[in-house]
């Protein structure tokens, strides 16, 4: 465990390096917010009984969501992967006394993290001093603001156990792109990244709630944003859990046998 941390730590200290991208990020993710508040409240005042959430609500879901884009955004995955994979790379790490699908998840956490502890901070001040509507909502209560944050937590271990699964699933393709194309609009959509998952229909949205994509941001967003109370929370966590279970034991178990059939330069 300790050497994971190791690449944890060292991961997470390379990501802090990136400040100029963070803040040029940080700027087209306050106008992107902005315009996804001003095109929901439009919707609003045209029709608000059709509304499933409130305009308040709505728009601490969307800054909430852009102060953590990056711990969820499954189209930020780690190129140096895909790279090590596809150019044979990987054989430095199969001399190695690691596991391969630890040290990539250590890695991938990591990067995660530093990107979003660069944005999160500067987002979430600026949301919190913006007028309502545009403005950031406080949590319900103490009770919610911990549930948000151990759900933050079990959303961000669910998309990293997704992202592994698409970078083993790179060993058995030629190239990289495809896949990584179709699954990460796929999670995206379904996640709640475009639209949240309240406004589809009520059959869709039953559906959806049941897939893994729905245990990433979906739940600890709608969790502060108050969208999602009582039953429907308990559900939503367990679904976490299991969702986090059956990720991991299917991409390492799909690594393992990777490893095992892998080809590095005709060899």
């Amino acid at each position: 465990m300790h050497k994971y941390l190791s690449f944890f730590r060292l991961s997470f200290m390379q990501g802090l390096q990136y400040r100029t991208a963070a803040l040029a990020g940080m700027v087209t993710q306050f106008a992107w917010g902005f315009l996804e508040i001003m095109v929901f409240q439009a919707f609003f005042q045209a029709q608000a009984e059709a509304f499933p959430m409130t305009i308040s609500a709505t728009a601490s879901y969307i800054w909430m969501q852009q102060a953590f884009l990056a711990l969820f955004a499954t189209w930020m995955m780690d190129n140096d992967i895909f790279d090590a994979i596809a150019r044979g790379n990987i054989s430095y790490s199969l001399c190695r006394p690691i596991r391969i699908y630890n040290m990539w998840f250590s890695q991938s956490a990591a990067a995660r993290v530093s990107r979003a502890v660069l944005r999160c901070f500067p987002i979430l001040i600026v949301a919190a001093i913006l007028p309502k509507p545009y403005g950031i909502a406080k949590p319900a209560s103490a009770w919610h603001f911990g549930l948000f944050l151990i759900t933050l937590i079990l959303g961000l271990l669910v998309t990293v156990a997704f992202s592994m699964f698409v970078y083993v699933s790179t060993f058995f393709t030629l190239s990289p792109q495809g896949v990584r194309i179709v699954f990460t609009s796929m999670a995206d959509f379904f996640a709640g990244a475009i639209i949240p998952l309240p406004f589809f229909p009520p059959k869709w949205q039953r559906v959806l709630e049941l897939l893994p994509f729905a245990s990433m941001q979906n739940v600890p967003l709608r969790i502060y944003s108050g969208s999602m109370t009582g039953a429907e929370t308990e559900r939503a966590v367990v679904l976490q859990v299991i969702w986090l279970a059956v990720l991991v034991l299917l991409g390492s178990g799909l690594c393992r046998a990777a490893e095992k059939k892998a080809t590095i330069q005709g060899g």
